[in-house]
């Protein structure tokens, strides 16, 4: 699991900075790519990424600004052309239907997929699989706008072939069914339950992408034990009058939301064109006064979300 930052500005495109577009990267877990927003000229960032537009295969959107919006048409025209033909899912505000349907008709736009629409009227759980959920809440900005939280579901435990081979019991296929946890009589009459020989199950990660907003306790919700929290960072110290008149976020309540959450890493994003060079250091500098895990991340930064190390008796190290 790898989120890749495709553009981490706020409002319009800058010249070090695109507008907002986030990428969960999930092709060893799901052969899959999610995209978080698609701010304008984001399928011009894609080129310049190894990520292919055909395993895109649901796009969440936090809210209809149009600088987390407005690359969709484009992107999902060019997804036809370079041959992806497997249905997609938009999830976000009600109207981004519209904005999608309007914008393909008008531009008499013809797609070689299916786009199902999953239109978010309230908070909770949005999607599940055998490998994840996914969870949305309402945030605080100007319009309806949402935050997601992706929970990967945890990893069976390692198969103990040390105490399989002192039982006795004979390597072959019979392996493969007792590391899924089944149980299995052997030739012998001997029943044996999978379970009894698999280490302790891997926690599985933890993901908050959340949208343009103030502070609010929804925010806490979703970023609760997060391994990685993505929060908007559009202001700086000593400007939170200004942040909340404007209905965004300072460096230092993100990263205060991140310590009091219990976080693991914290990455910050939405950076004003006003911060370029040693001012978005200074940014990154500010937070680590409160939360030392923090980052401000720039346009192409590949992040890898890491499983928590276990000891042997199966809790965190």
């Amino acid at each position: 699991m790898e989120i890749e930052f495709l553009g981490t500005g706020a409002g319009s495109p800058g010249k070090f900075r695109n507008v907002t577009s986030t990428a969960l990267r999930l092709l060893d877990e799901r052969n899959s790519v999610w995209l978080f927003d698609v701010g304008e000229a984001t399928q011009h960032q894609i080129l310049r990424t190894t990520l292919k537009p055909r395993k895109i295969d649901k796009i969440f959107i936090t809210h209809l600004h149009g600088d987390h919006i407005f690359g969709l048409p484009g992107l999902l025209s060019s997804r036809s052309f370079q041959g992806g033909d497997a249905p997609l899912t938009i999830y976000g505000p009600k109207g981004i239907r519209d904005f999608v349907e309007v914008s393909l008709r008008v531009s008499e736009t013809k797609l070689s997929y299916k786009i199902r629409y999953q239109e978010l009227t309230t908070d909770g759980l949005v999607f599940e699989d055998a490998k994840f959920r996914v969870y949305a809440q309402h945030l605080d900005h100007r319009i309806e706008c949402f935050g997601y939280r992706i929970e990967e579901k945890d990893h069976p435990g390692e198969l103990q072939v040390e105490q399989l081979q002192a039982a006795k019991i004979p390597s072959g296929p019979v392996y493969g069914q007792l590391k899924a946890g089944k149980t299995v009589t052997l030739p012998d009459g001997r029943v044996i339950n999978g379970t009894d020989f698999l280490g302790p199950a891997q926690p599985g990660r933890i993901v908050a992408i959340l949208g343009d907003t103030r502070q609010t306790p929804n925010a806490e919700k979703l970023a609760i034990n997060a391994d990685v929290l993505v929060h908007e960072s559009t202001f700086a110290k000593g400007e939170s009058k200004l942040a909340r008149s404007y209905y965004h976020s300072t460096n230092i309540q993100a990263a205060e939301l991140a310590k009091r959450m219990h976080v693991k890493q914290l990455l910050l994003n939405h950076i004003s064109a006003r911060y370029t060079g040693k001012m978005a250091a200074e940014l990154q500098h500010q937070a680590r006064d409160v939360f030392k895990q923090t980052r401000v991340v720039k346009d192409f930064d590949e992040i890898e979300v890491p499983f928590e190390k276990l000891t042997k008796e199966g809790t965190p190290s």
